[in-house]
């Protein structure tokens, strides 16, 4: 396996192990981290993910060795088979996703971070659009998510020059959550991740819904699949604990149901 799996309290670590060429993804670690986030969103056990890499680096992006085999897949295949299943699954994935940048993460490992709900970033990690120093279009979801996190202007200016951008600059531009100094990141991530374990599952998963469709939905139909939601979350357990220990002055003790 190249995806190390750790469950701790209702938070699954996945782990990208390829630390000798930075994470850098091939066939086999595209479907086991497939593998991964299916048992994730089937396992109820599981509340919260968190996507981070072994070693110095988040993810180098496409292991160029494999991409450039004569016997190996064409671009197309790699594209379709291994990054484009990521992406959906990441995205329609009924738990939050918080993706830990621990270091560079290039190409297709830095879309692969903008696909996840949250991202948190080592002040040392960076963020590089790299498609254009080898002549390629950004892919793995890259040229849907980061104009809209960032506008237009600033993703294409980052796309076609592949400057590398800072943890700190990409929390000032609103392209991460939160970049955290190197010394702390770990203790951060454990306990922002056990937060949203702790929190009501099924409701933050319809929320991420409505988030995904409000990039294709106009007004009117948003708020209509916003009412569908409310009355099912409305339906669960956690509303039901929620309320009851607000009235009560407790702190809730939600099951993600």
């Amino acid at each position: 396996m190249l995806i190390e799996i750790s469950n701790l309290n209702g938070v699954c670590e996945l782990k990208l192990n390829r630390p000798e060429v930075f994470n850098s993804f091939n066939k086999e670690m595209a479907i086991d981290l497939q593998n991964a986030l299916d048992d994730c969103a089937s396992n109820n056990k599981v509340r919260a993910i968190v996507l981070t890499g072994q070693g110095k680096a988040f993810c180098a992006g496409q292991d160029l060795a494999e991409a450039t085999d004569p016997n190996g897949p064409e671009l197309a295949s790699i594209v379709k088979e291994h990054y484009n299943p990521i992406i959906l699954k990441i995205r329609n994935l009924n738990k939050p996703v918080i993706a830990a940048v621990n270091g560079v993460a290039a190409g297709a490992g830095a879309n692969i971070a903008l696909a996840c709900d949250i991202i948190i970033a080592k002040e040392s990690a960076s963020f590089i659009q790299a498609f254009s120093k080898i002549g390629l279009i950004p892919d793995s979801g890259g040229t849907f998510f980061l104009p809209r996190i960032i506008g237009s202007q600033k993703a294409l200016a980052l796309m076609m020059t592949a400057d590398k951008v800072s943890a700190q600059e990409a929390e000032d531009m609103n392209m991460i959550y939160k970049a955290v100094a190197d010394e702390e990141f770990d203790s951060f991530v454990a306990k922002f991740s056990s937060k949203l374990a702790m929190m009501p599952t099924k409701g933050l998963g319809l929320t991420k819904q409505a988030v995904n469709a409000s990039f294709t939905n106009d007004l009117e139909t948003q708020l209509s699949l916003e009412e569908e939601l409310q009355t099912i979350a409305g339906h669960s357990y956690d509303f039901d604990e929620g309320v009851s220990a607000f009235m009560e002055k407790r702190k809730p003790e939600f099951r993600g149901e």
